[in-house]
C-alpha cells in the first residue's frame, strides 16, 4: 500500500479523488500497489463529503508523515504550491502536479531536487489536460531531435474563435457565452491574452530542447483584437484563425511565439474546434506526430494527474530521468523572424491601395464585398521588423495585422 495526499480539493482535486475511488481496482493493478488517499489538504470544510474524515488544513502533518510517499499538488498558482512541493521533494516524497504556473516558473529546479532525493516531480496534466504529451516528449521521442512544436494550447480561446468563425458572432458576445458555459473564467485574462498558452509552450519547449525556455521571454499576443471582419477575410482565403503557440529550433536558438495565426483549412490544426486542443511535434526522425483531445476539464485533467500518481508509485525510490537543464535557451527576437502576414488597411483616398502595393513589393491584394472602405495585403515572407518598418514609413491606417502560415 502507498499513502498519498491531495493538496487542494477544488475542481481538479475532487476529480483526482473521484478517479481513484471510481477506478480503484484499475489504479491499484496498474500501480502494483493499493493507492490509499490518506489526506486531503484544504482550508475549507466539506461537511458530508466523502473526504470529510481525511481533511486537514495542516501541511506539516502531511510533510512529517513518513508513510505518505506521493503528494498531488492541484492547488494552482505559484504560492504556496511551490513551497509545499519543494518541501515535499526535499523530504523524499514524489510530487505530481497539474499546475502549469508552478512548472513554468520552477519546473527545472524541482526536477533537479527530485533527482537528488531519488523521488519524482511529474507534471503530465500541466499541458493539454488529459492529452498525453509530456511522456511522449520525455520518453517516446527521445531518439529524435525535436525541430518544432506547434499547437492549440488553450480550449477557451479555441472555443471563442470557433464560434466566431461558424456563427459570425463578435468577440465580446462570444466571450460572455463562454463564461456562461463555464469555458472561461470570470476574469478570462490568462486565456484570452495568451498567458495560459505561453506557459504551456515554455514547458513543452524546455522538454523538447533540453534547456530552460522562460515564458517571460516569449512574445505573447492574445485574441482580443480579432474581429468578425478578420474572420471573413480568413474564410475568403479558405483559412481559419487559431491562437497558436509555436517554437522552432534554429541552430542553437529557437523562434518562439504565441499569437493568432491564419492557417489554411487543409491543415489538420484548422479542423480542431471547440474546447479541444491539438499539439504537433516535428522530430528529425519521426516526422510529424499530433496529439489531440480535451485540453481541460475536471476528469480529463484528473486522469492525467492520476497517471502520474501511478507512475510515481511504480518508481518509489527510483528517479525517472527528465532532461531539462537550467541553462537558458536563447530566443530569436521577434523582429528577426520571417513571417507572412495579412494586413488590413483603411482606404484614406483613391491612391491608398497603390501606395501600399508599391511598398510591399510582390504582395497580393484582397478585397471583400461589403467592405469597400478597406482592403488587405498578403505579404511575402520577410523579417517582421522590416514589415513593421514599411508600415511605419507608409503611415497608413492599419486595421489589423495577422500572421499567416507560410
Amino acid at each position: 500500500m502507498i499513502d498519498i495526499a491531495i493538496l487542494g480539493y477544488g475542481t481538479v482535486g475532487s476529480g483526482v479523488y473521484e478517479v481513484i475511488k471510481n477506478n480503484q481496482e484499475i489504479v491499484d493493478r496498474k500501480s502494483g500497489k493499493h493507492i490509499n488517499i490518506k489526506y486531503v489538504l484544504d482550508l475549507r470544510k466539506f461537511s458530508g463529503d466523502p473526504v470529510e474524515d481525511i481533511l486537514t488544513d495542516d501541511f506539516e502533518k502531511i510533510l512529517n508523515d513518513e508513510d505518505v510517499k506521493i503528494v498531488a499538488e492541484v492547488m494552482g498558482g505559484v504560492e504556496p504550491a511551490y513551497t509545499f512541493a519543494k518541501k515535499a521533494l526535499l523530504k523524499g516524497k514524489s510530487v505530481v502536479t497539474s499546475n502549469k504556473e508552478l512548472v513554468a516558473s520552477h519546473g527545472q529546479e524541482l526536477i533537479a531536487i527530485a533527482a537528488t532525493k531519488k523521488a519524482n516531480f511529474l507534471f503530465e496534466a500541466s499541458v493539454g489536460g488529459g492529452i498525453p504529451i509530456i511522456r511522449p516528449l520525455c520518453s517516446s521521442l527521445t531518439a529524435d531531435c525535436i525541430l518544432e512544436i506547434k499547437g492549440i494550447l488553450n480550449g477557451t480561446t479555441n472555443y471563442i474563435l470557433t464560434k466566431m468563425a461558424y456563427e459570425g458572432s463578435g468577440f465580446d458576445e462570444t466571450l460572455k457565452e463562454a463564461q456562461a458555459l463555464g469555458y472561461a473564467e470570470k476574469d478570462p485574462t490568462n486565456d484570452i491574452e495568451g498567458f495560459d498558452s505561453v506557459r504551456k509552450l515554455a514547458i513543452l519547449s524546455s522538454l523538447a530542447y533540453k534547456k530552460t525556455v522562460d515564458f517571460r521571454d516569449i512574445y505573447t499576443e492574445g485574441i482580443t483584437k480579432i474581429t468578425k471582419t478578420d474572420i471573413e477575410y480568413a474564410k475568403a482565403l479558405n483559412s481559419t484563425i487559431k491562437l497558436i503557440g509555436e517554437s522552432r529550433l534554429k541552430g542553437d536558438k529557437i523562434d518562439a511565439k504565441v499569437a493568432p495565426l491564419m492557417i489554411k483549412n487543409t491543415h489538420p490544426i484548422a479542423m480542431v474546434n471547440g474546447v479541444f486542443n491539438a499539439i504537433f511535434i516535428n522530430g528529425d526522425m519521426s516526422g510529424d506526430t499530433m496529439y489531440y483531445g480535451s485540453g481541460a476539464g475536471k476528469l480529463p485533467t484528473a486522469s492525467a494527474v492520476v497517471s502520474d500518481i501511478i507512475d510515481a508509485a511504480r518508481h518509489v525510490g527510483v528517479n525517472i530521468r527528465i532532461d531539462w537543464d537550467d541553462e537558458k535557451m536563447p530566443i530569436i527576437p521577434l523582429g528577426d523572424t520571417k513571417v507572412c502576414a495579412m494586413i488590413r488597411f483603411a482606404k484614406k483616398d483613391a491612391k491608398t491601395e497603390e501606395r501600399c502595393v508599391a511598398a510591399f513589393d510582390g504582395a497580393d491584394i484582397i478585397r471583400l464585398e461589403g467592405h469597400e472602405g478597406e482592403f488587405a495585403l498578403l505579404t511575402k515572407a520577410q523579417n517582421e521588423s522590416d514589415i513593421k518598418a514599411i508600415l511605419e514609413k507608409l503611415g497608413e491606417e492599419v486595421l489589423s495585422f495577422i500572421r499567416m502560415e507560410g
